[in-house]
């Protein structure tokens, strides 16, 4: 064999190694600063990683319809129930749980077929002109339906996954048959039928159709960066934020999550993603860009987060965020019994 030979040879050899060295992500996360994350990823491990973008709905139904013969590592979406009901549909494997996973994740953020990558909140803003302290005293999530808000409430659809998993943590802290009756009194205090996204919920408080809103945190560090328009960030700034629950469980967690998907061609490598994904390094530039908490400690949330929405609040960690898509039937069941649009 002549020296060309062994040299074509060698250098298949190493261009097999390089593109083998991947990792597919599916990705429902639609921030353009996630790229720039993945592009540091590869910059530091030389694993390249290939981004498939979509809605979650549209992502799910291609990696299902592919089954085996599916290309996809990691599916990274927004709600712990998307990656619970994914994880049902018997679309995830375990072995996402190596030592610096461990280590990172407090225990109810994830379990071994995905886990938390980024925390958000789900809270009350409110109009300070219109609603005293005396009626935010105690505030929970379970007083929402109390009459005295009948007609000041803005809320989500009762179909968005957010407050699925809401109303799916009610459930699993009060009971189905109590949550159908707060769902109805919620129901009742609507101000509006449910319209638009969590931006114009606080929108809506901001213009004088509602009182309070429930809405994610990060949206509202969102329209005070300027980021979505002068006409946004002035609403952002005619409310305040409000923790519910701050005298029993504490506030209502959710997640940014990464799922391992059953068949994973790059499954060592997806795992090494998500490691990194939990590196302060990475923490920062979510809590940074896209304004979540972050999922390690360590590391502080934004400086938009901390001086207007607050950073000293008891969170809810009694509750698995597992159980927002074990529940998640009996949610989108008594919202739709409530007349919840």
């Amino acid at each position: 064999m002549n020296k060309l030979s062994i040299y074509t040879i060698l250098l298949t050899f190493i261009s097999s190694l390089t593109i083998a060295a991947e990792v597919n992500i599916f990705n429902a996360r639609h921030y353009k600063a996630d790229a720039e994350l993945y592009s540091k990823f590869t910059n530091k491990t030389g694993i390249k990683v290939n981004l498939i973008n979509g809605k979650a709905g549209a992502l799910e139904k291609r990696m299902i319809e592919e089954g085996a013969d599916s290309s996809a590592d990691l599916y990274i979406t927004a709600d712990a129930g998307r990656c619970g009901a994914f994880k049902a549909k018997g679309m995830t494997q375990g072995g996402l749980i190596s030592p610096a996973i461990k280590a990172a994740v407090p225990s109810n953020f994830r379990t071994n077929h995905w886990t938390g990558i980024a925390k958000r909140a789900r809270i009350v803003y409110y109009a300070p002109d219109r609603v005293s302290g005396a009626e935010l005293s105690g505030l929970t999530y379970e007083s929402l339906a109390d009459p005295k808000w009948k007609g000041r409430l803005v809320i989500r659809a009762s179909g968005n996954i957010y407050n699925k998993s809401l109303v799916a943590s009610l459930v699993k802290n009060n009971g189905k048959k109590a949550t159908a009756d707060w769902a109805k009194g919620v129901v009742a205090n609507m101000a509006r039928t449910p319209t638009g996204n969590d931006r114009a919920q606080i929108m809506a408080v901001a213009a004088g159709e509602a009182d309070i809103a429930v809405a994610n945190t990060y949206y509202l560090a969102l329209m005070l960066s300027g980021n979505k328009g002068a006409e946004q960030q002035a609403a952002a700034k005619k409310v305040k934020a409000f923790f519910p629950n701050q005298n029993d469980r504490g506030t209502h967690m959710n997640i940014s999550c990464a799922a391992l998907v059953k068949g994973a061609p790059n499954k060592a490598n997806a795992i090494k993603l998500v490691e990194f994904l939990l590196t302060p390094e990475a923490q920062e530039h979510f809590t940074n860009n896209t304004f979540e908490f972050p999922m390690i400690d360590g590391v502080s949330p934004s400086p938009l987060v901390v001086n207007n929405i607050g950073l000293d609040f008891k969170q809810d960690l009694k509750t698995k965020v597992s159980s927002y898509g074990a529940k998640q039937a009996d949610a989108l069941e008594v919202m739709t019994a409530a007349g919840w649009k």
